[in-house]
């Protein structure tokens, strides 16, 4: 009998679903038709747009790391939903279950997932802020630039927060200073950012750059209009009571438009310019607003000290 009952063969341990699989099964499918909604559809119409190279890299920049996020999250969504639906609770089920004593092959691969997707990034993102012509020239970088554009001298701006208003200057021009800001399409424009009071910050949305106006410093921005058209200029810094009114419309104008403006400007500006401190990277902040109250009080320039064109180059 001992003998009878030893060769008898064992009963097998009945196998489950293979889980790991089956959610593989539903997560590929869904993980490419995101992609694809992300990379066809959503993505061209991605802030900041592209009106500028910069703002072309830098939505271009969102949208692949959108895609690169998409299925982590779908992976996550469908695990979540999958587990609500095949192992919640049951009336009458009061098991805990067999015990677990970890898998080595799957933490080897949350590792090896996890550290290649960090470590991608990191390297991308190094990539897109440090490489010639890529999103890292929308920002500011001090003083002294990175690197400069290629396609020829670019047009100098300069950009100088007070509160609560931006004012800009063209030193190619004479150095006359005005509250419009005009750019010419196609042209390289480097942007010399400074304040003559507290700390503001430079924001033209639509161009996708964006520099802090400290006093004191000179913080270079580059960029390339690709369009003409209409962008936005906000104060992206809280600089005081009147921080949230500190905006106005920049445009893109074709050269022949931009040439005419900046000439007839320069003129009309003459003896208001012969009135301003001379031309540099920073100003003395004790010394410009006297010089602005001079030329209000004689009637050279609009309220407060500064210049209010009486057209735009451009109808808005």
């Amino acid at each position: 009998m001992a003998a009878t009952t030893a060769e008898a063969p064992q009963a097998s341990e009945p196998t489950g679903p293979n889980h790991g699989l089956r959610i593989f099964l539903i997560w590929l499918p869904v993980a490419v038709a995101a992609d694809l909604l992300i990379w066809i559809v959503w993505g061209p119409h991605l802030p900041p747009g592209n009106m500028s190279d910069t703002a072309h890299s830098q939505q271009w920049s969102i949208q692949f790391m959108a895609v690169l996020a998409a299925p982590v999250m779908a992976f996550v969504l469908i695990f979540m939903v999958y587990a609500m639906i095949v192992w919640r609770h049951r009336d009458g089920d009061e098991e805990d279950g067999p015990p677990l004593f970890g898998n080595a092959r799957i933490q080897a691969t949350w590792i090896t997932v996890s550290a290649a997707i960090v470590l991608s990034l990191a390297a991308f993102g190094t990539y897109e802020l440090a490489g010639t012509g890529f999103a890292g020239a929308g920002a500011g970088e001090g003083p002294s630039a990175i690197w400069t554009p290629r396609g020829g001298t670019p047009l100098q701006i300069q950009v100088i927060g007070q509160q609560w208003r931006f004012t800009y200057r063209y030193p190619q021009f004479g150095g006359f200073e005005t509250t419009a800001l005009v750019l010419p399409v196609n042209q390289p424009v480097q942007f010399n950012v400074t304040s003559i009071d507290v700390i503001h910050s430079f924001w033209a949305y639509q161009l996708g750059v964006k520099a802090d106006a400290n006093p004191g410093v000179n913080n270079i921005a580059f960029t390339t209009a690709k369009q003409t058209g209409t962008f936005i200029v906000r104060c992206a810094e809280l600089c005081g009571l009147w921080h949230g009114a500190m905006f106005n419309n920049g445009h893109v104008v074709s050269m022949a438009v931009f040439q005419a403006w900046a000439s007839k400007t320069r003129v009309l500006l003459a003896k208001s310019t012969a009135a301003l401190p001379p031309y540099s990277l920073v100003y003395d902040p004790n010394v410009v607003p006297q010089i602005n109250k001079a030329m209000a009080a004689a009637g050279l320039v609009g309220g407060q000290g500064y210049y209010y064109p009486p057209q735009d180059p451009v109808q808005p």
